[in-house]
């Protein structure tokens, strides 16, 4: 463990050992201005730039990007649509089915359900996912055509998902199972680290502004309206007009102004908040929220603690 801050990062869309992490460098981001300035990270190939990447991955994803590969792991994700329209395919309940998120929709994705991203050029999505624990594993799987058969897969412990993915795609592209389109049943494992959800009916996703406008009077309450409740790892307020504070002790807070001002302030910092600007906190750092008239304001942490 280094004592020395000298030693310690605060470049928070890098991958740093929680131990190494100085958050007391952390500034506001501009969204929309962050956006603009790296707009040519959303074209192809790279179609993906990392604001934060420390304990709660915020990174916004462009297109096109149409893949075959399905994702499995024991964090849930959450998905909004800044520009243009996505397509998550999934498996629920044991059967393929297309969740189409529109431009300004939200969805959350449980844990444990398989899912690929299918994205459309010209588009812009944010995607909010945690760092993983020790003994924690991600799975990546292909079927069988038309089957949700499984014809190739790996599983490992993800620290940098973009990394680790394209080495086991590339592999896929090499193998018998993909010329072939057979699984080689023996090259599959026999027992998998967790089983994929085969229960969950998911939600559909919802337009943020209609769910903003239900819900604007019981946002500008004290300590804000939960988007979600209480039955995921994700804990997702939103604040408005009123006084909200909060902290956890293990999981960081991205805080996202969407609409009007705040003040927030974070131990002797004071951050004043206007439309699009975010600011990250650290885990155990109380945060106090204060609202004027027509702010909003998200509040996202995701807590593996939660884990059913």
């Amino acid at each position: 463990v280094h004592n020395n801050m000298a030693d310690k990062s605060t470049e928070t869309n890098k991958i740093v050992p929680a131990e190494d992490r100085d958050y007391s460098q952390v500034r506001a981001v501009n969204t929309k201005a962050w956006l603009e300035e790296n707009e040519k990270f959303f074209l192809p190939p790279v179609c993906n730039k990392m604001m934060h990447n420390w304990q709660l991955k915020v990174m916004f994803v462009g297109g096109p990007n149409q893949r075959k590969d399905y994702h499995i792991e024991e964090g849930e994700e959450l998905f909004y649509m800044v520009k243009g329209d996505m397509c998550l395919k999934i498996v629920e309940q044991g059967k393929h089915k297309d969740v189409v998120i529109k431009e300004g929709e939200v969805f959350l994705l449980p844990a444990r359900i398989q899912h690929s991203p299918q994205r459309q050029d010209n588009t812009i999505g944010l995607v909010l996912e945690r760092e993983r624990g020790q003994g924690e594993t991600d799975g990546l799987r292909y079927f069988v055509d038309g089957t949700t058969d499984s014809l190739y897969e790996k599983w490992f412990h993800c620290t940098d998902l973009g990394a680790e993915l394209k080495p086991i795609i590339d592999e896929y592209f090499k193998s018998t199972q993909f010329k072939t389109g057979k699984p080689i049943p023996e090259e599959l494992p026999t027992t998998l680290p967790f089983d994929p959800d085969m229960k969950t009916a998911v939600m559909k996703p919802f337009p943020m502004k209609d769910w903003l406008q239900q819900h604007r009077r019981d946002i500008d309450k004290d300590g804000g309206v939960s988007m979600f409740g209480d039955k995921f790892q994700f804990e997702t307020r939103v604040f408005g007009s009123g006084n909200a504070e909060g902290s956890n002790a293990t999981a960081e807070t991205w805080l996202w102004q969407l609409n009007g001002e705040a003040k927030v302030t974070v131990g002797d910092q004071v951050y004043k908040l206007t439309a699009h600007d975010s600011l990250l906190i650290s885990p155990g750092q109380m945060y106090r929220y204060e609202g004027t008239e027509g702010a909003v304001c998200m509040a996202n942490l995701q807590d593996p603690h939660r884990k059913c």
